[in-house]
């Protein structure tokens, strides 16, 4: 089983980001998640392609654990290489938005926990700060031509 040559050819910008055989792996699991229906687990995507008995069947999971020689910094860039040809050069236009989020946690084990404005709780009269987890999205908004 093979991926349609759009697909493909879409693909071949992010290959120069990985090595010959851990090309072939994301591609493999590439398959198998578009395939798969419910959970899209490492797991699920492998047995979908039928490689439930395969004894490489761990080193699928280390693609994802960064075992695997790839950096996901040059897989961003090469990302937005692909984002910005197609869009900008269609004649859309891109947007960088950036928000920033508290995720309340708890407990001993939540590591990089620390305090920080809660804007979602905080009023003109009243500042809070609260414990928790601090997040910062970055999202490109498209406008399509």
């Amino acid at each position: 089983m093979s991926l349609p040559e759009p697909i493909i050819a879409l693909l071949a910008s992010f290959q120069p980001v990985f090595t010959n055989p851990t090309w072939q792996k994301v591609l493999v699991l590439l398959m198998g998640t578009l395939l798969v229906r419910g959970r899209r687990t490492v797991t699920v995507a492998l047995r979908l392609m039928g490689l439930e008995q395969s004894p490489h069947f761990s080193k699928y999971h280390h693609l994802l654990l960064n075992r695997a020689r790839w950096s996901p910094l040059q897989l961003s860039r090469c990302m937005l290489n692909v984002l910005v040809e197609t869009f900008v050069l269609a004649g859309g236009n891109l947007e960088l938005v950036i928000d920033e989020t508290l995720e309340r946690r708890q407990g001993i084990h939540i590591s990089k926990r620390g305090y920080y404005y809660d804007s979602a709780r905080s009023t003109h009269q009243h500042e809070q700060i609260s414990s928790g987890l601090r997040w910062v999205c970055l999202t490109l908004v498209v406008t399509l031509p």
